[in-house]
């Protein structure tokens, strides 16, 4: 298959993109303001695809299946993994911010913060366990597929595949009509991808025209202290996952490069979504793995959030002057393993979060969260990349300690990333 010329490379073009609308932002502010619309519509684009695609791809999984005992172990195993690795990147935060302290020396006074989190803590007030358990139920069995709640269409897809297998002779022309229904979806899918550049421009124009560069300067430490951090656990603690499960952490990230640079430019992991679930199937890995392990890692698997977390509070902590022992950190810890279960499929978790947490914290007040209101912007894009990276790197797990993984295709696809790409997009 004769390979394409790298500029008809679609991550070719989505890093021209990402520069030109740095330049933009950078020399024209006024006018890189005034691109935010090409990024929040490609966003919503991608948002309008993505559940159809879980739906099918979930529901068609589950119905192939004949053991349903085997969706429950999935979920289980999946659950255990986030549990496990979201806890660590906490830790891990938590060890940084002490060893780094990137917050100290700036001897700030409390008494002088000013600006409005208001609306960040009014979230993180309404993210109860409840509410949150409540906000799965969709109001309707088909309402999920035309809103923005990842977790009730996995509820709604779930409920329907266990429904077509326990029903299976009598309900397999509708096993047939999502199967075809797939194919249009996902061409739709890649469609829109062609849209990505322009997406990717105006969101980087947008971010650098409105915030700046300079802006970033004088908190540039924590800002690289979070990026260091989230590249090694990426490297050293994701990369040894993928060691020793059989396959390379560098060549996955090489092979969804289009969807990563994605995120960067957009800064949100949803525009990725439709792509990645493609791709790992495409890699060997389950129809029902991939439906179930990567919309419910959206939610409950954010190892860059978490680092994010713990990182900033203790940054936060250290600007002002306060001092947390041991007994403080650990009860930070405890708060925030619950708090970033709790604003699950929020808009702006990683805020969200951080307002959850300092809110059980009295000893950080929680006007402190101004202090990095103005770099947000440049962290969530590190944030978004290290929680798609880490739900891939789930998916692909997940599927072999299962046994649903062909991984003689997981390395001919790692190996051979262009022919995949060629291939998808026919």
């Amino acid at each position: 298959m004769k390979a394409k010329k790298i500029y008809n490379q679609l991550y070719f073009q989505v890093i021209i993109a990402i520069a030109a609308g740095i330049l933009l932002g950078r020399f024209y502010p006024e006018l890189g303001e005034k691109m935010k619309p090409l990024g929040d519509g490609f966003i919503k684009l991608v948002k309008m695809i993505i559940a159809p695609v879980i739906f099918i791809t979930l529901t068609l999984g589950i119905a192939h299946m004949t053991d349903l005992k085997k969706v429950g172990r999935i979920a289980v195993k999946a659950m255990i993994y986030f549990f496990t690795f979201s806890t660590l990147a906490l830790i891990i935060g938590l060890i940084v911010g002490n060893l780094l302290q990137p917050g100290h020396g700036l001897n700030i006074d409390p008494a002088s913060l000013s600006g409005d989190v208001s609306q960040y803590q009014q979230k993180a007030h309404d993210s109860t366990l409840t509410g949150f358990i409540m906000n799965i139920i969709p109001e309707t069995l088909f309402s999920p597929l035309v809103g923005e709640n990842i977790l009730q269409v996995l509820l709604v897809a779930i409920l329907m595949g266990v429904a077509l297998v326990l029903t299976k002779e009598k309900s397999q022309k509708v096993t047939d009509f999502l199967q075809d229904l797939s194919t249009p979806v996902f061409k739709i899918v890649h469609m829109l991808m062609k849209l990505a550049p322009i997406g990717a421009f105006g969101a980087m124009a947008f971010t650098i025209g409105k915030y700046g560069l300079h802006s970033v300067l004088n908190l540039i430490f924590l800002v690289g202290t979070f990026y260091i951090t989230s590249f090694l656990f990426v490297v050293l603690i994701l990369g040894a996952v993928a060691w020793y499960n059989g396959f390379s952490i560098f060549k996955l990230m090489f092979y969804l490069k289009e969807e990563l640079l994605l995120v960067l430019g957009t800064s949100s992991s949803e525009s990725a979504l439709p792509g990645i679930m493609e791709k790992l199937e495409k890699a060997g890995c389950s129809r029902a793995i991939v439906g179930l392990v990567v919309p419910t890692g959206y939610s409950f698997n954010l190892d860059g959030t978490n680092i994010y977390m713990t990182l900033a509070s203790l940054f936060i902590a250290q600007a002002l002057n306060i001092h947390l022992p041991l007994e403080k950190q650990l009860m930070l810890l405890l708060v925030a393993m619950l708090s970033s279960k709790g604003a699950a499929g929020v808009t702006g978790a990683g805020f969200v979060t951080l307002a959850a947490t300092l809110a059980v914290v009295p000893e950080i007040p929680i006007a402190g969260m101004t202090l990095i209101l103005g770099i947000d912007k440049f962290m969530s894009e590190c944030r978004a990349l290290t929680n798609v990276i880490g739900n891939s790197v789930a998916t692909v797990v997940v599927a072999n300690w299962e046994k649903q993984l062909d991984k003689k295709q997981l390395q001919y696809c790692l190996d051979h990333p262009a022919e995949i790409e060629k291939k998808l997009e026919v």
